[in-house]
């Protein structure tokens, strides 16, 4: 079962290596007359006023957009001037057009925008699902009268589960009619919790309609403004068939639809005209309506940061300086990989003839066939080491550097390809200023690589595959062509590159998996538990004593001078608390955690971590929530005088009146005595154990501790175990008390315990933390914390959030903040869900005592 659950995450990127594998095919197959010279030529030979005219209707297609947020903004009847509108709305379609994702990059991005112009959570979260709304209404629409007017042939190379188109535009109508049916009948509000929701109005629904199909057609239109003007095919026509390869794209979850796009456009197409013409013209209309607008968004974006923070052009490079240190090794990766990819392409496409002429006169063809060869080497290696810069390794920053300089030379001697040595050389001046930010001394090869990059890695050397066996279609293979050594033979060096770069892949893959296998978590075993309890003793912090408990399995550096201990439930490894032990290990430990969790698939997440650590959660690319907040009492400001501690004196006043006393015991003698208190503690509450971030009655556990007691006569009423960090703070652990034990018992246990540490020279005790507490319900914050501030305020049959707090106020403690770390977005539920789990003993647990 644990092995199935590791190849979950592997499905989803399986499904898209498999759908873009089919379109190349089906590429392949209708291409299959045609050669890649014919696609340039075509490229070449486009009228300028026919490319004119597609970037005035891309221009007018995204004025259109603009349309969908000024609605919205209607609906919610707020009044952002147009311009900002225009620029989010602007930003925001670019980038969801490129990238892909279901919408979250651009969503994301118009959040932050409409966040910076005062708009509550609430407010965006309308205007985004209001544009979601209406981008889909004119398409459902379009879609559904088209394909039932209109329906184009289905070729028989593309099998569907229905004979004709129309029942597709059924189903697409349906959806829109539900919507204008509800908008006629439903006049109230749709309320959900305390949030209220208004029908728009009829007006404001024609409103929608009309900008969504103006959009859908305009970006149509720019596709058929770039096919070939003699293209037997109506406008009508020729509309149904771009909307079926939008749903396929969409469908496919290939990001942007590369390829599956094309495919259904050139097997729908290629009747009325060649293969090679319409694929030139969908190159044209993925640089003019996807890359075009998305650079534009890219420039307009930095200037709406600098101009944001009020900061001139010569202190711009001061607000990347901030920002650098999270964002630089992404964005090196990104473009490393990238990087990759554009040498791979490069090989696996033929040289310029015009450069080849020059070549043959100063370039020997020795040296051109080992720069061609060891140029796609280039790109796989950068395509490896992409990952390792993601991760901050020194190694891959040194590997790279080197990498990149001889990729330079290689493009030079292989093609005359100044342009990708002039990329490279770009990319390596910016990795050689971003020296600082790649510290890691861990080793390369023992990196691990998550579902997401090695599809991403297969992605790129398939197209690069697909792309070469294209542009050589028209040589015919044969045994010699291995070793035919020409300035002209572009197919054989292609080949022996091919070979070059899937036999790096292989011996890389090969190494990976002779590699031991990563041990499975198990409860520690009593020596590590002796190992983490030396340790434990320097730290003080004494949460830490968490991890004598043995529940835990525990993580130590490769000196062992620092350890994790961590949790699983489901697919979140949980750590508890920060890393403890030496300071210089910590950041080194916490990576090595994260690599343990993505060889098991695992989310990386790190529970009641503090602020001065945040930074190293930050370096892994996770968000950071808070959770609550922590009560320390100030242990040499604390005294029993002074009218707000007279319900203190009285406390320990009328407890010894009955004959109780404190003590501070070795547990083992009255081990069992104390077992029996506990039993009967929990039986009164109707409750159990817990565990992870709460102690547990455990007789090896207990007998680690000192043990505070309430004895009345000689017999034991009530104890808690006690937790030492360094002789600097103090902390109670289990505080449990027989039935009959006086009233106000724990109340005297906090106030003796906190005396006893103030007199033997501690200087804090530790309350622990009030769940949710310090999260503020503004309009500005984000919707955890609006979310964690009404469970606070309104969740009292649950939990006891406020009366804990409120307890804990009586002792005056200094409160501190305490984080979650975890990867955020949609994955961010689950994960609070396996920690209220994990903490409780399972789901069960979270919903009972």
């Amino acid at each position: 079962m644990d092995r199935l659950k590791r190849l979950v995450p592997f499905l989803k990127p399986l499904l898209v290596l498999a759908l873009f594998a089919i379109a190349l095919r089906v590429l392949q197959d209708t291409l299959a007359g045609y050669r890649y010279r014919q696609v340039l030529a075509y490229i070449n030979t486009l009228p300028r006023q026919q490319i004119v005219l597609a970037v005035v209707l891309t221009l007018l297609s995204y004025l259109v957009m603009t349309g969908y947020d000024t609605l919205a903004f209607r609906y919610i009847r707020h009044p952002l001037p147009y311009f900002k509108i225009a620029l989010a709305s602007f930003i925001g379609y670019a980038f969801n057009n490129s990238v892909g994702f279901s919408g979250l990059v651009g969503g994301s991005l118009r959040f932050r925008l409409y966040n910076a112009w005062r708009l509550t959570a609430v407010q965006i979260a309308k205007v985004i699902a209001f544009c979601t709304i209406t981008f889909w209404l004119g398409f459902v629409l379009l879609g559904g009268v088209f394909f039932l007017a209109t329906p184009p042939e289905i070729p028989p190379s593309i099998h569907l589960p229905f004979v004709s188109i129309r029942l597709l535009g059924i189903v697409l109508l349906l959806p829109a009619i539900g919507y204008l049916l509800w908008i006629a009948i439903r006049r109230q509000p749709i309320r959900f919790k305390q949030w209220e929701f208004e029908l728009p109005s009829p007006g404001l629904f024609l409103a929608q309609v009309t900008t969504s199909c103006l959009d859908w057609i305009l970006a149509a239109s720019v596709l058929y403004i770039l096919l070939p003007v003699s293209l037997p095919l109506t406008f009508s026509q020729f509309l149904c068939v771009f909307l079926l390869a939008q749903i396929a794209g969409v469908a496919s979850s290939v990001p942007g639809g590369l390829g599956i796009f094309e495919a259904i456009i050139i097997v729908f197409l290629v009747p009325f005209f060649s293969a090679s013409s319409i694929l030139g013209a969908l190159v044209a209309f993925r640089a003019i309506y996807y890359l075009l607008p998305l650079l534009v968004a890219i420039v307009l974006l930095a200037i709406h940061e600098i101009v944001e923070r009020r900061e001139g052009v010569a202190k711009a490079w001061r607000i990347f300086g901030r920002w650098a240190p999270g964002l630089a090794p992404q964005l090196l990766a990104f473009t490393t990989f990238v990087g990759g990819a554009v040498l791979l392409f490069s090989g696996a496409t033929p040289t310029l003839p015009g450069r080849l002429g020059f070549l043959r006169r100063v370039v020997p063809l020795p040296i051109l066939e080992l720069s061609h060869f060891f140029g796609s080497i280039t790109g796989a290696a950068l395509l490896l080491l992409a990952r390792g810069l993601q991760r901050r390794l020194d190694g891959a920053y040194q590997v790279t550097l080197g990498v990149l300089g001889a990729g330079i030379l290689f493009q030079l001697f292989k093609g005359g390809d100044f342009e990708e040595a002039i990329i490279l050389a770009v990319m390596l001046f910016a990795l050689v200023a971003s020296r600082r930010h790649f510290y890691r001394k861990a080793a390369l090869l023992n990196e691990g690589f998550g579902p997401g990059w090695i599809t991403a890695i297969i992605l790129v050397v398939i197209t690069s595959a697909w792309l070469g066996f294209f542009s050589y279609k028209h040589v015919e293979y044969s045994r010699d062509l291995w070793w035919h050594f020409q300035f002209r033979a572009d197919a054989p060096r292609f080949l022996r590159a091919s070979v070059g770069v899937i036999a790096v892949l292989l011996l890389f893959s090969i190494q990976r998996l002779l590699r031991p296998a990563p041990e499975e978590p198990d409860p520690p075993r009593i020596e590590e538990v002796e190992h983490a309890a030396a340790i434990i003793v320097n730290e003080k912090n004494s949460q830490t004593n968490l991890a004598l408990l043995g529940d835990k399995p525990l993580l130590f550096s490769p000196s062992g001078r620092a350890f994790i201990m961590y949790g699983i439930e489901g697919r979140s490894w949980i750590a508890m608390g920060d890393p403890i032990g030496a300071e210089d290990e910590k950041q080194e430990l916490i990576w090595q955690f994260r690599e343990l969790c993505d060889l098991h698939a695992g989310w990386p997440v790190f529970y009641e971590v503090q602020r001065q650590n945040m930074h190293l959660y930050l370096d892994l690319g996770l968000t950071l929530l808070k959770v609550g907040e922590q009560g320390r009492v100030r242990l040499e400001d604390f005294s029993l005088e002074g009218r707000h501690r007279k319900w203190m004196r009285y406390v320990l006043r009328r407890v010894e009146a009955e004959g109780c006393r404190f003590e501070i015991i070795d547990p083992g003698p009255v081990i069992e005595e104390l077992r029996v208190i506990s039993d009967s503690w929990l039986a009164e509450k109707r409750t159990r154990e817990k565990g992870f971030s709460l102690g547990f009655f455990s007789e090896q556990y207990i007998r680690r501790c000192k043990v505070a007691v309430v004895r009345r006569g000689d017999r034991i009423v009530a104890f808690s175990n006690l937790w030492e960090g360094a002789g600097v703070e103090l902390s109670g652990d289990l505080m449990r008390h027989l039935p009959d034990a006086p009233n106000g018992v724990m109340d005297y246990m906090f106030v003796s315990l906190i005396l006893w540490a103030k007199e033997h020279g501690y200087h804090w005790f530790n309350l622990g933390m009030a769940p949710l507490s310090g999260l503020e319900n503004r309009s500005l914050g984000t919707i955890w914390n609006r979310m964690g501030a009404l469970a606070y305020r309104f969740g009292e049959n649950f939990y006891n959030f406020q009366g804990l707090r409120q307890y804990k106020e009586k002792f005056d403690p200094v409160w501190e903040p305490m984080y979650l770390a975890s990867p955020g977005g949609f994955v961010l539920p689950r994960v609070l869900t396996n920690l209220a789990a994990l903490i409780s003993g399972g789901l069960r647990g979270v919903i009972t005592k």
